[in-house]
């Protein structure tokens, strides 16, 4: 059996072992910010973009970045390397900002970042994934303002995401001000008459890194997609919908709140769009430029 290696404010050591103290912020208050890279067959993906948004992140809430881009790169090759290697996995690192020695609201700007990497196993589908498409269903959107930020805070996903569970479906679409924004833990796209959307960069949502390969190979192989606000009623009007995410790749939705989306199958834009992104895929993985 595989160890399962972490890194913890550094040191590597086995995961049961790895602890922090009660008053770390991240324990008491959510104070941190995370992140998970999707690794294929031992090579990291999007790294520059992950460690982009980490670090705008980190901006957001006054933390500074404790380790340099080299650093971080230490990290991932040796707990990949020790426990996947060669293999496909992710990589989850979370920075808190420190140990306080009481419970106050209020922080200091001198602590010391509480820093955690690990892996974990993770199963990315084929070009044929998802031949019958997964269920969703829609709730009001009810996370804080700035969901831009990639906040540990995430009882409100938790609990979106466990409703869908709960109610027979596999993910939760938020809806604000008559607006579709993201799903609990993932991107939304829509097509309409061919055309691809997908919801503007804003403060209520967090722009995912694969939303943006997405985005950069459509533009890249002169597929129309425009981010375009998605109305509730365009939502359930949609030919296609898909939800994207590091760990699910692009999904393609064939029911929405028990109703057939299109004509519940799933659809060739779809299909289009996954053929260039599993070849993208396999350029990275045989020693190409991750940036699309």
């Amino acid at each position: 059996m595989m160890s399962n290696l972490v890194y913890l404010n550094g040191e590597y050591m086995p995961l049961q072992q790895a602890c922090v103290p009660v008053l770390d912020r991240g324990f008491m208050f959510g104070d941190g910010v995370y992140e998970v890279m999707p690794v294929y067959s031992g090579f990291p993906f999007a790294v520059s973009q992950h460690m982009a948004r980490l670090q705008r992140s980190l901006d957001a809430i006054q933390i500074s970045n404790p380790l340099s881009n080299a650093q971080w790169d230490e990290i991932f090759s040796r707990l990949i390397d020790q426990n996947y290697p060669g293999q496909d996995c992710a990589v989850y690192l979370q920075v808190t900002r420190g140990v306080m020695e009481k419970r106050d609201h209020v922080f200091r700007h001198d602590l010391q970042p509480t820093v955690l990497v690990m892996t974990q196993a993770a199963h990315y589908p084929s070009q044929s994934r998802d031949t019958q498409g997964i269920r969703v269903i829609t709730q009001e959107d009810t996370r804080w303002q700035e969901c831009h930020i990639k906040s540990i805070n995430l009882l409100p996903n938790a609990l979106l995401k466990q409703y869908a569970v709960e109610h027979d479906a596999e993910e939760t679409i938020l809806i604000r001000d008559g607006l579709a924004i993201e799903g609990s833990a993932s991107n939304l796209f829509i097509v309409k008459d061919d055309l691809i959307r997908t919801p503007p960069v804003q403060r209520c949502m967090l722009g995912g890194i694969t939303r943006e390969v997405i985005l950069g190979l459509c533009q890249q192989h002169k597929v129309v997609a425009r981010e375009i606000d998605i109305t509730e009623d365009e939502l359930h009007d949609a030919d296609e919908i898909w939800l994207t995410s590091s760990t699910r790749e692009i999904s393609p939705v064939t029911t929405l709140n028990q109703h057939k989306v299109g004509n519940g199958e799933v659809g060739p834009k779809w299909h289009q769009v996954i053929e260039l992104y599993q070849d993208y895929k396999q350029q990275v993985m045989r020693g190409g430029n991750d940036t699309v």
